[in-house]
């Protein structure tokens, strides 16, 4: 079981436990706008979901964890490494700060750097990639931070209430690679 540990939060795989945080937050619309999900999940195939979440990374393509505080051991969000492919070492990171008052307090700083340190040391990968909306500074600040660097722009890559909207892709390559 993966736990990463910082000064101010920990990361941790998912656990049955949290079904009800999941489910809330696969399920809030305002989200599904980043997460390009377009209709809710039930409880059982979060459920489902969850008594799977042990997969290697290796054989589930992909490790989502539980950002949690250390003060209170409460979680307050999710990162993802996706679309990991081994032969060409690289994956895609996303991650959601699930609530407001959790927003802008370095909580996805911390979380987005363990991530990164986990990738290229553990993990030893080549890259790491995001998509994130235009419109979205507040993660591009925070990928920026890290040195993700803009790489392309997708146009009209996603459609939102009927409008379309583009998309960045962003991408930091491993120094220890260059």
């Amino acid at each position: 079981m993966i736990t990463l540990k910082g000064q101010h939060i920990y990361l941790r795989a998912l656990e049955p436990e949290d079904l009800e945080f999941v489910y809330t937050i696969e399920n809030d619309e305002r989200i599904w706008e980043i997460s390009n999900t377009i209709t809710p999940y039930s409880k059982f195939l979060i459920r489902q979901y969850l008594e799977n979440a042990h997969q290697d990374i290796y054989e589930a393509k992909q490790l989502r964890l539980a950002i949690c505080l250390l003060s209170s051991d409460v979680a307050v969000g999710l990162i993802d490494l996706f679309d990991f492919d081994p032969k060409n070492s690289r994956a895609g990171i996303g991650i959601l700060i699930q609530k407001e008052e959790y927003r802008e307090k370095g909580i996805g700083t911390e979380a987005l750097e363990l991530v990164i340190n986990y990738a290229f040391k553990q993990l030893q990968l080549h890259q790491l990639y995001a998509n994130i909306g235009v419109e979205n500074k507040v993660s591009l600040q925070l990928f920026s931070k890290f040195g993700f660097q803009e790489i392309g722009v997708k146009k009209d890559w996603n459609k939102v209430n009927g409008v379309y909207k583009d998309e960045y892709l962003v991408q930091l390559i491993n120094p220890k690679h260059k």
